[in-house]
């Protein structure tokens, strides 16, 4: 027998509900279309997929950048904590170089759409993932300059760039090792020497 809620009691609310199951499936529909055809998935096609109107999708995201978050949040999350097991169970060198490993991987998923909070300005909706990257990127990297394992004069916001930059040219290529290859070139790039001169 159906307990009576009565008035002392919440109603169910199934409009929430409702919206958020929507919310669910447009990000489920979005995971799949981007993994299909990239960041630049149309949105109505998506809208589409998930069983809902144009409408529903931009009530829950206003933008293609609010959509690539809530996609991608859960993987930067990930990627962030890795930071902190990386400081905490390697040396610091290899620790960076794990880190900006990881940080390529999570960057290429789907054709490129990792970098894309990365290097692309917006109405704000991706800034909170993009600075805990940065941030992750920071503690990695200073860590590094303590020990004399980095150049002194780096920025992790460059280096996060740098990484962009090379999921971004490589998204669509046919050489499966250029990226890693391109990777070596930034790790090289970070190492102290003391003939190279200081960037200005």
């Amino acid at each position: 027998m159906p307990v009576n809620q009565g008035r002392g009691g919440p109603a169910p609310e199934p409009r929430r509900t409702d919206a958020r199951l929507n919310r669910d499936r447009l990000v489920a529909a979005a995971h799949e279309e981007f993994a299909e055809t990239g960041p630049g998935a149309s949105l109505n096609r998506i809208a589409r997929r998930a069983g809902v109107g144009p409408g529903t999708l931009y009530r829950h995201f206003p933008d293609r950048q609010a959509l690539l978050v809530a996609v991608l949040a859960d993987r930067i999350a990930r990627l962030t904590a890795r930071a902190d097991l990386l400081l905490a169970t390697e040396e610091p060198g290899a620790a960076l170089a794990r880190w900006l490993d990881a940080l390529l991987v999570h960057a290429r998923l789907h054709q490129g759409m990792g970098s894309a909070l990365m290097v692309e300005a917006s109405d704000g909706s991706g800034d909170e993932c993009r600075r805990a990257v940065v941030e992750a990127a920071r503690r990695v990297l200073a860590r590094a300059q303590a020990d004399g394992l980095a150049r002194a004069d780096l920025d992790p916001d460059d280096l996060v760039r740098l990484v962009a930059g090379i999921a971004l040219s490589t998204a669509h290529g046919t050489d499966t090792g250029q990226p890693g290859r391109l990777l070596a070139l930034v790790l090289d790039a970070t190492a102290p020497r003391p003939d190279r001169p200081a960037a200005r």
